[in-house]
């Protein structure tokens, strides 16, 4: 109820968009990409920098994103899978298995685990980045930005990024033949800046580009290329045209939940 008591401007809707693409791309491009996936390099100080902004959508620290994607992946559509539609339910791969207390723990990061300052991160201060965006949300537009900027945003990140896990598993198309039920969902895609292309990540998924076509817009992938240009980031994983047009289906088939 707290959103109806507090007046909304278009100031909060503003500072509100902003902060939903930087902390978006903070899961997308970041604890995704980089973390999970290491589709590109980058510096000790600029990866902290990084796993700060991921932590800013309070969606836990990167380590425990990571770990449970990486399982996600093994056992995609599986029994084991934490967060898959196919074998549970839609609400249980969208929200319940976050909320279910089962997953508190996640699996090990070996290769992130070495740095002091991300187990930091995955500690209890994994919601200090959060916690001070709240404050720059107040200070830049009084309660209207902590509601409208903050709290509203948080909540619809959320819920943009459980659609990778729910919505894309049922809705779109299948452009290549994996041993999951991914799909390529559009509409997921633009609010998830990329995310949405799921059976083209699902097929490779090191890359840093999920957009594989040319109108499969990717706007993770084009900051990512950004930070590229200014030296923040290197290496960064392009798919090859054997992976291109490997297990690709005759035709893309369209998919719809029964």
């Amino acid at each position: 109820m707290t959103p109806f008591f507090v007046p909304i401007t278009w100031e909060a809707v503003g500072f509100g968009l902003l902060f939903y693409v930087v902390r978006m791309f903070g899961i997308t491009g970041v604890y995704h990409r980089y973390f999970a996936h290491r589709a590109y390099k980058t510096s000790r100080w600029f990866q902290f920098v990084l796993a700060w902004i991921g932590c800013a959508a309070m969606q836990k620290g990167p380590l425990w994103w990571a770990g449970h994607h990486r399982h996600h992946h093994k056992h995609s559509d599986q029994e084991d899978d934490p967060h898959s539609p196919i074998v549970r339910t839609v609400w249980w791969a969208h929200v319940g298995w976050v909320i279910s207390g089962r997953f508190r723990d996640a699996p090990a990061l070996k290769d992130f685990e070495k740095y002091p300052e991300l187990r930091i991160l995955d500690t209890f201060f994994t919601w200090v980045p959060g916690l001070a965006l709240a404050v720059l949300c107040y200070a830049l537009a009084d309660w209207s930005g902590v509601v409208w900027s903050f709290l509203v945003g948080t909540v619809l990140l959320y819920h943009a990024t459980f659609l990778v896990n729910s919505a894309c598993h049922l809705f779109g198309t299948r452009r290549y033949e994996t041993t999951d039920q991914s799909k390529n969902c559009w509409w997921a895609a633009i609010l998830t800046m990329g995310e949405g292309w799921h059976n083209n990540h699902h097929h490779y998924q090191s890359c840093a580009r999920q957009g594989f076509k040319w109108w499969e817009i990717d706007m993770s992938y084009y900051i990512i290329r950004a930070l590229g240009v200014v030296g923040l980031v290197w290496d960064i994983r392009e798919p090859t045209e054997k992976a291109l047009n490997s297990k690709t289906l005759a035709a893309e088939e369209v998919c719809a939940a029964d």
